[in-house]
Formats: structure tokens, sequence, C-alpha cells
């Protein structure tokens, strides 16, 4: 199997980018299933369904989120559809929503990390108890993990080892360059970075942030423009152990 894993996808520009390279990517690397991180893609804060559906239409299968989900509040009915769309599975069992779908044979999985994030429920156990729920019944796993410190994502990563497939960092709209096979054959990278304007401070714009960290008040983050980089990592899978073979970097630049 071949899946194509893409960092958070930040207002109209990411969308536009997913919707004129993905289905190019799809072709060109005979890709079975995307992953796509789409909490940001309504402004920069949240998701619709409409911003959803136009990610659908350009090629993607799940959509995964964070801490963002809930900023939309139209969305919030949807969670408990059959739309593939996740929040996090470390939130409390009453909330809205699931944290994990089964599609074409692998099962994708939202978790969001507590370091410097928020007050959740373990991720580590979480993964723990929905591993011992499924049992055998999907050897291939993937993991958005929606966390701020890389040392919370690495040791995730780690812990997952050879019981996951894949374990892949989003939330700070960055791309690190650590792509790995780990020991027992899981795939993992710190943060897959994002689909947002190349010239802004993570998506947002620039004047926005520095008139925040100058005067230290409040001020509206507006998406910004021009550029984009796209930001997404590319894993092969052995369908019959569930371990991965192969991650790659696949980034791109739309103008």
């Amino acid at each position: 199997m071949r899946v194509l894993m893409i960092g958070d996808v930040i207002g109209r520009p990411g969308r536009r980018a997913v919707e004129a390279l993905l289905p190019g990517l799809r072709d060109e690397y005979k890709i079975d299933l995307v992953v796509v991180n789409g909490e940001n893609t309504a402004a920069g804060f949240g998701i619709t369904l409409e911003t959803a559906q136009e990610l659908f239409d350009s090629g993607v299968d799940v959509i995964t989120s964070g801490n963002h989900i809930w900023d939309q509040k139209e969305i919030v009915p949807y969670l408990d559809t059959e739309v593939p769309i996740l929040r996090p599975l470390n939130y409390p069992p009453t909330t809205p929503g699931k944290g994990y779908v089964s599609v074409n044979g692998a099962l994708v999985v939202s978790l969001i990390g507590r370091v410097f994030v928020g007050n959740f429920d373990c991720p580590f156990r979480a993964m723990d108890a929905l591993i011992d729920e499924l049992g055998e019944s999907h050897r291939v796993i993937l993991v958005d993990f929606h966390a701020e410190a890389t040392s919370e994502k690495v040791a995730l990563g780690w812990y997952l080892d050879g019981r996951v497939s894949a374990v892949v960092g989003t939330h700070t709209h960055v791309g690190t360059v650590d792509t790995s096979l780990l020991n027992c054959g899981t795939a993992y990278v710190s943060d897959l970075g994002m689909v947002g304007p190349s010239h802004s401070v993570i998506g947002s714009n620039i004047e926005d942030v520095l008139e925040r960290f100058l005067h230290q008040t409040p001020r509206r983050l507006a998406v910004a423009n021009g550029p984009v980089r796209f930001g997404s990592v590319l894993i092969d899978i052995d369908e019959n152990t569930g371990r991965a073979t192969q991650i790659i970097r696949v980034d791109r630049a739309v103008r």
C-alpha cells in the first residue's frame, strides 16, 4: 500500500494547492490512500463541510484534525456521520465525533498531544486501548499525532514502533527532515509541515503575528497570500505485515 500523508492545510491558499497538485501526485506515485490534516481549512481556523468537500473532491480520502476542530461549530453535527473527518481519539468518550476510521483496508487514527497543547486524555494509553480493542483486524494503522513538543512526538513513535505502520506529526506547520523507519517497521516524521503560504508565519499574515509579539495585544490572524509550500510524506507499507518499507518527503512549491 502506498499512502500520502499531507500536512495542515491553511485556508483557501492551501485548499487551492491541494486541488492543483494532488490529482497529479496520485497519478505520478500510484497512491492508494491520501490522509490530510484539515483543521485549518476554513480561513485558518477550523473546518466546514464545504471546505472539507473541496479536499475530498481533490482526491483526499480521510481528514484528520486537532485542537481547532471545534472552531467552526457547523461541522460538529457531521462528525458523528459517515463523513471521514476525525477529531482526536483522546478526547473524552462523550465528545462528538470519532477518533479513527477504516478506509481502503487501513485504519487512520487522529491523536492530540498534551505538552503545550491542552489537558487531554493520555494519547499513549488511548492508542493502547484502541489496539487492544481492535486486535488483529487491521494490519495497516496510520497515526496523525497533532502535537507541539517534538519530544512527545518522538516518544509516541518509539512507543508504537512495530504496533502501527506510521506515526506522523502535525500542528507546528514546520516540516522536519527526520523521516525514518524505526527498528520494528514504523515509519516516522516529527512534522509533515503545512500546505500554506510560504511568506507567512506558519500560514498567518506576517504583520498580524508581529503585532502580537511586539505589542502583546490581541489581533485577529488572517491567512497570508502568495506562493504556497506543500508539505507531505509518501509511505510504502507491506499490507501483509503492516510494516512500512519506505518513507520519503514529497514537498512542492505552488506559485
